[in-house]
C-alpha cells in the first residue's frame, strides 16, 4: 500500500495583528530579579477637542444660515406681493442670531484648535491631531456668518423697498 499525502493546507487566512501591535515600545525596563522586562508604549495622538466643537458649530451655523435665507426669501417674495407679515422676517432674524453665534464660535474655536495642533507644539502628554477639521470648521463658520448676514441683509431691502 501507498502512504496517503497530507491534505492540502486549509485556504483560511489568519487576520493580520492589530495596528498597535505593531508599534515598537519607547523603552524597555528590565523587572530587578526576573527575566522579564516592562514595556512601555507612548500614547496614540489625539483628536484636538476645539477642532471638532468647530467644525460641529460651523456645519450647524450654515444649516441653520440657509435656513434663514429660506424664511427672509419668503418674507421677501411676500412682501413683493404686497401681503408681507414680517413673521418670516421675525423668525429668520431669531435663527439668524442663532447662526450668527455658531459661525462667531466655529471661528474662535478653529482658531484656538489651528494654535493647538500647530507642529512641534504637542502639550504635554500625547501629541493633538485635527488641523484640517479645524480649518474645515473655521470656513464653515465663516461661510455660515456670510450667509447669515447676506440673507437678512437681502429680507431687509426687500422688506424696505
Amino acid at each position: 500500500m501507498h502512504p496517503q499525502p497530507p491534505p492540502p493546507p486549509s485556504p483560511r487566512r489568519h487576520p493580520p495583528p492589530p495596528r498597535d501591535a505593531a508599534r515598537a515600545p519607547t523603552r524597555v525596563e528590565p523587572l530587578p530579579g526576573t527575566p522579564f522586562g516592562l514595556a512601555i508604549y507612548g500614547a496614540p495622538p489625539a483628536s484636538s477637542g476645539p477642532a471638532v466643537g468647530s467644525l460641529v458649530a460651523g456645519i450647524v451655523s450654515v444649516l441653520v444660515s440657509l435656513i434663514v435665507a429660506c424664511f427672509g426669501g419668503v418674507d421677501a417674495i411676500a412682501a413683493a406681493e404686497g401681503g408681507a407679515t414680517g413673521v418670516g422676517l421675525l423668525v429668520g432674524g431669531a435663527f439668524g442670531l442663532l447662526a450668527g453665534f455658531l459661525g462667531v464660535a466655529a471661528v474662535g474655536l478653529g482658531v484656538v484648535a489651528i494654535r493647538q495642533t500647530r507642529p512641534g507644539r504637542a502639550p504635554a502628554g500625547a501629541p493633538v491631531r485635527g488641523r484640517p477639521m479645524a480649518v474645515a470648521g473655521l470656513v464653515c463658520g465663516g461661510v455660515g456668518v456670510l450667509i447669515v448676514t447676506c440673507s437678512l441683509g437681502l429680507a431687509l431691502l426687500a422688506l424696505l423697498a
